[in-house]
């Protein structure tokens, strides 16, 4: 004979909100009651019913990420792989992650109906802007969530970022210290913080090592391949040209090196690039390692955010509300020492000084 929740509620003496969250693990219920509650549930094989464990404490067992249409972040491997680390940590205690799909001029939209319709318990937004709508939303509507990303506000919200300055101030004294003077940058939009802050570690870091910033070698590179591949193009018509161009995302990187390559430019050699977050290791580029700023692994940011999204659907407090993780520089043979100019041949001086 099958038993429900409410006939276990009954020979325990306990109400159905109580053994719910005793066999869900919460630490709001004693350890004692806990096992007296798994004890019998085992004992009668009783296997909770999902749905009625949803009612009985509320919940949608389910966070969510609402995606923008139109975005090019789901063609980035490495969101991709952030995305897997959450599911796998939202998984194991029987939770989904659900993406919602949204037009971006309708983006808040699609937030309102996921939380009035209790959809989900708790949001990641992904891919913070400077001045993000959204997260004003949630704080004003008192919904758990996790910025993956800060936005240009300060604020007690908890959020998991990178010190992308730190990292692009990285990548250009690694540059500079083969030598290189006519550094340029190619850049996703500056909405997005994080292409924000590179660009001004860039420009930080080209100040502390002396380096004048010529405008024509900062370029948008968007996060796309076209994209890149346009401003590869852009930086190779300039005169004199750049000896080394660093590149804010990988998708974008992608793009530039292509065409770096379809102009026969020797990376490495005539041009070095550097690409903060690296290339995907799937790129057919034969031969090319190329150098990065690197960040922790994508799927372990995915599974961190997934404990402290958890860790706020339960009631816990986070030990650290706001996480920020330091980049590392990788090393490839795609950059190299800046190319000097030859020397014009003695005889060339004497004949000139002749002259």
């Amino acid at each position: 004979m099958t038993i429900n929740l409410k006939q276990l509620s009954a020979r325990l003496g306990l109400s159905p909100t109580t053994v719910s969250r005793a066999l869900g693990g919460y630490s709001d219920v004693s350890p004692t009651t806990r096992d007296r509650v798994q004890r019998l549930a085992e004992a009668l094989d009783y296997h909770p019913s999902r749905a009625a464990r949803q009612i009985a404490l509320g919940r949608a067992d389910a966070v969510g990420v609402v995606y923008p249409l139109g975005d090019e972040f789901l063609g980035n491997p490495a969101f991709l792989e952030t995305l897997a680390g959450l599911a796998d940590a939202l998984q194991a205690v029987n939770h989904d992650l659900l993406l919602a799909a949204a037009p971006r001029t309708d983006e808040l939209l699609v937030y309102e109906r996921m939380v009035r319709g209790r959809r989900v318990d708790a949001l990641v937004v992904a891919h913070t802007l400077r001045e993000d709508p959204r997260i004003d939303y949630l704080l004003k509507a008192g919904v758990p969530f996790v910025a993956y990303g800060r936005s240009a506000r300060p604020g007690a919200y908890p959020w998991l970022d990178f010190d992308n300055e730190a990292g692009a101030r990285l990548a250009v004294q690694r540059l500079a210290a083969l030598g290189h003077r006519r550094i340029a940058y190619a850049h996703a939009s500056l909405q997005y913080q994080f292409a924000f802050q590179r660009h001004a570690g860039y420009l930080a870091g080209m100040a502390q090592a002396g380096l004048k910033v010529n405008a024509a070698w900062v370029t948008q590179a968007g996060i796309d391949r076209r994209a890149g591949h346009a401003a590869g193009q852009r930086l190779l018509a300039l005169q004199p040209r750049p000896t080394a161009v660093i590149v804010d995302n990988c998708i974008g990187g992608i793009g530039l090196i292509r065409a770096l390559l379809d102009a026969g430019a020797e990376i490495g050699r005539e041009i070095s690039v550097l690409v903060y977050e690296g290339i995907p290791p799937d790129t057919l580029f034969a031969g090319l390692q190329v150098a990065a700023i690197e960040q922790p692994t994508p799927y372990r940011s995915g599974q961190k955010i997934g404990a402290m999204v958890l860790a706020l659907i339960e009631g816990r407090q986070l030990p650290k509300r706001q996480v920020l993780c330091r980049p590392e520089f990788v090393d490839g043979n795609s950059i190299g020492p800046a190319r000097r100019r030859a020397a014009p041949a003695q005889g060339d001086d004497a004949g000139r000084a002749r002259g």
